[in-house]
């Protein structure tokens, strides 16, 4: 495994990390014991940047992080670097949401988060979404309050306009600042990216398989209940179809270098810029594996170039989230 440094600050995270989200909700069906499995796996292959959430299983994704860590004991809490978030406030049972950046309940938010992950510090708290009603001022130096409590480390931002993190950093400095990141998300180009380079900050990129669609094998309309992508609108009709033309010509570059699209696309990625550390997610070793192994590749200056015509944003049809989705992103 090759590492990159978090932002300013000294410390080594694994250049592909693992997004955690899936064990927990929002792609079907999940299984504990093969979700801590995937986690050892994960660490044998040195993958030591795990990415979670307080609303990720509404706790559940936190506490089976918690659980994993307390299995290793102290050798192995020293050898990860957590990321968890706070902000998306959900009801079980409900699919309606509301962003609560206020002071008060993000000491609330954390202390909770730091039960569940049975940990006496988060390395990496992100402010999930942002509510622009709540002062960004406020917001940061109540995080800052954390840091100097012992209670986080360093300071994320996730889905925030270069604006707002040049705001924020200026409060107090930003370590990483998360968002969609892939082939065929590309919104971070518009700024974004340039203003974490600027500043010394990672982008830490989400989904950056699109969701699994950019690897071939997933069918919208085949999607089990209880799969947010069933009504994701990129994996619907016309724009699935589309979009479809687009990864067919992925597996043929793919396929001609004896690559798999996963692969070509983190390989993409991490080419790119030296500061974007993708994070797929998955419940499946053989995919960990194969994830893992793209830090190993080098397009040249001429693949980037290819790749970046073939998924040029003008070709990619349909939003990235149904539109309460898009509820906190700048």
């Amino acid at each position: 495994m090759q590492y990159r440094e978090l932002g300013r600050t000294k410390v080594k995270i694994s250049a592909i990390g693992l997004g955690c989200m899936g064990m927990s909700e929002f792609y079907g069906a999940s299984d504990d014991t093969q979700s801590l499995a995937l986690l050892n796996r994960a660490l044998e292959l040195g993958i030591n940047f795990l990415d979670s959430a307080d609303t990720y299983g509404l706790g559940h994704n936190e506490t089976l992080l918690g659980q994993w860590i307390k299995q290793g004991g102290a050798e192995r809490r020293e050898r990860v670097v957590i990321a968890s978030k706070f902000g998306i406030v959900r009801q079980a049972g409900s699919s309606e949401r509301h962003i609560d950046n206020s002071p008060a309940y993000i000491k609330t938010a954390c202390d909770a988060s730091l039960r569940r992950l049975g940990v006496e510090c988060i390395d990496l708290y992100y402010c999930h979404r942002r509510n622009p009603e709540v002062p960004i001022e406020e917001m940061m130096l109540a995080l800052a309050d954390l840091v100097q409590a012992g209670k986080v480390r360093h300071i994320g931002l996730s889905e925030v306009s270069a604006q707002t993190l040049r705001a924020a950093h200026a409060i107090h400095p930003v370590a990483a600042v998360q968002s969609e990141y892939s082939l065929w998300s590309r919104a971070p180009e518009q700024g974004v990216l340039a203003a974490c380079a600027e500043l010394g900050a990672n982008l830490v990129a989400y989904s950056p398989l699109g969701r699994a669609f950019l690897t071939g094998t997933v069918d919208g309309s085949t999607l089990p209940e209880g799969d947010f992508r069933k009504h994701n609108p990129r994996f619907q009709g016309v724009a699935q179809a589309a979009n479809r033309q687009l990864v067919d010509e992925l597996r043929v570059f793919a396929s001609a270098r004896g690559l798999s699209n996963a692969q070509v696309a983190l390989a993409w990625l991490l080419a790119k810029h030296p500061h974007v550390v993708p994070i797929p997610g998955t419940r499946r070793i053989p995919y960990l594996e194969q994830n893992a192994s793209a830090v190993a590749l080098a397009l040249s200056a001429a693949e980037i170039a290819e790749l970046d015509r073939l998924f040029d944003p003008l070709r990619v049809c349909g939003a990235r989230y149904a539109e309460g989705g898009m509820l906190g992103i700048e």
